[in-house]
């Protein structure tokens, strides 16, 4: 058994929420499938019990405790529990904090202790019919107004698309020739222009709305700019090691649970007078497995150590993002072989385990981006060979 660097107060804090999830999330899961979105209210319910937005300053109404590993506790809990299709950490641990890291005192006063109480529901939107993990191609624009800005451009697959309240949006901005020149708007629910499409359909994370948002002449107040006017595109990378690192978190979580549901189904299978758990290839196939997991948890664990530390980098990141979400979905696909024919009826959980995973290596950066990004830095000139470095 892996030993992990939690503290008391964080275990004590895995429990209350492992708590929270089982009285106020799972019981209600099945209607939010059903439904295509969560119920609001769940976001303000996690609010007042101080599990949605916790490390913003008391004054917002947080813990003010920035160490990644109690959001960690939140994510590895929540996979586990099967109600990843809650999105709270996006709102949570994706979108608020771009108010703390780029927004003025103004903005962080404004929308923070709402976003803290789950009464305002966060999202982001870059994504484009066109433009996907190429951010660069975006074809929404703004352009001043006096005052104003005036937004236009459709996003999709964004997700919290239908509850958000505040969604922030990136837009080319400035010289047209240049494809990294965008800003980043606070777009809010109600401003004239800014209307809402279907709540699509997805083979998985059936509960978690992902919609289109349209922007037809949207008047954006400049103090609804977040950051500097053309410094967009430079803010979203620099999200993105977090977004990766959340993703992992949530990943392997998910893995985790996908291997356990599995050796509980083998252990009870009878197959020819045995039990399923009993054949050599059942015992080879989990082997290998359980190592994975361990050694991707290992990994994981001290990136979440380089990021309380401010050294986790992009490229560490993407290695994180790319090993775990192809691990999730493995340990799905092999969890759902062993359960034969069970493991395709939608009664089994890794049934779900097996749709929800296809997504992974998709968002937050491909698969096949995150090859990029390794294999450029391992093949430029500042590459450090293994035996020569300062570890």
């Amino acid at each position: 058994m892996l030993e992990r660097d939690f503290t008391d107060e964080q275990k004590m804090f895995r429990e209350s929420y492992r708590q929270f999830l089982a009285q106020e999330v799972v019981p209600y899961m099945e209607q939010w499938r059903d439904a295509g979105i969560v119920d609001r209210d769940v976001f303000r319910r996690a609010g007042s019990q101080g599990f949605l937005m916790i490390w913003p300053d008391e004054k917002y109404g947080g813990m003010g405790d920035a160490d990644f590993r109690f959001e960690q506790v939140i994510i590895e809990e929540t996979a586990y529990a099967r109600v990843a299709d809650w999105y709270n950490t996006l709102h949570s641990r994706l979108v608020g904090p771009y108010f703390t890291r780029f927004g003025s005192q103004e903005q962080c006063d404004r929308f923070l202790p709402n976003c803290v109480t789950g009464e305002t529901i966060l999202a982001i939107a870059m994504t484009e019919p066109d433009a996907g993990s190429d951010l660069a191609g975006m074809r929404s624009t703004a352009v001043e107004d006096g005052d104003f800005w005036i937004l236009n451009g459709t996003k999709t697959y964004i997700s919290n698309g239908i509850n958000a309240d505040v969604v922030i949006v990136a837009a080319k901005t400035g010289d047209s020739d240049d494809r990294h020149s965008m800003t980043l708007f606070v777009v809010e629910r109600g401003m004239e222009g800014f209307e809402r499409g279907r709540n699509l359909k997805k083979i998985g994370l059936k509960a978690q709305d992902t919609s289109e948002l349209f922007f037809r002449d949207v008047r954006v107040p400049k103090a609804n700019v977040l950051g500097e006017p053309g410094r967009g595109f430079i803010y979203l990378m620099e999200g993105l090691a977090e977004e990766r690192l959340i993703g992992s978190v949530g990943y392997l979580a998910a893995a985790q649970l996908s291997f356990d549901l599995t050796v509980e189904f083998v252990r009870e299978r009878q197959v020819f007078g045995k039990s399923l758990a009993s054949f050599q290839n059942t015992q080879f196939k989990l082997a290998e497995l359980r190592t994975e997991l361990d050694i991707q948890q290992i990994f994981v664990d001290q990136c979440v150590a380089s990021f309380n530390a401010s050294r986790l980098t992009a490229v560490d990141a993407a290695k994180a993002k790319l090993a775990t979400s192809e691990l999730q979905v493995k340990a799905a696909d092999v969890g759902l072989q062993l359960h034969g024919g069970a493991g395709y009826m939608d009664e089994y959980p890794i049934s779900r385990q097996f749709a929800d995973a296809r997504v992974a290596p998709i968002y937050a950066g491909s698969s096949e981006v995150m090859k990029i990004i390794v294999s450029r830095d391992c093949l430029s000139e500042s590459y450090v060979p293994f035996n020569t470095r300062n570890f």
